[in-house]
């Protein structure tokens, strides 16, 4: 069950890079939507993992 998850979300990612590409060479509308779709998505994993990093770890040992 757990490989059929990753396989799907393996095929999303896959298929949103393919229509970033193909809205960059100017696909139907359908795909330019799933290309700003997937772009979005990928600046909030991108600031989202930045977020985490600056905020301070506060499981570091503080002695209690």
């Amino acid at each position: 069950m757990t490989v059929l998850v990753l396989l799907g979300i393996l095929a999303l990612a896959v298929g949103g890079c393919v229509c970033v590409v193909w809205a960059q060479r100017g696909g139907p509308r359908w795909v330019r939507v799933v290309a700003t779709v997937t772009l979005t998505a990928g600046e909030l994993l991108r600031s989202s993992e930045k977020n985490r990093r600056r905020s301070p770890n506060r499981t570091s040992g503080d002695g209690d």
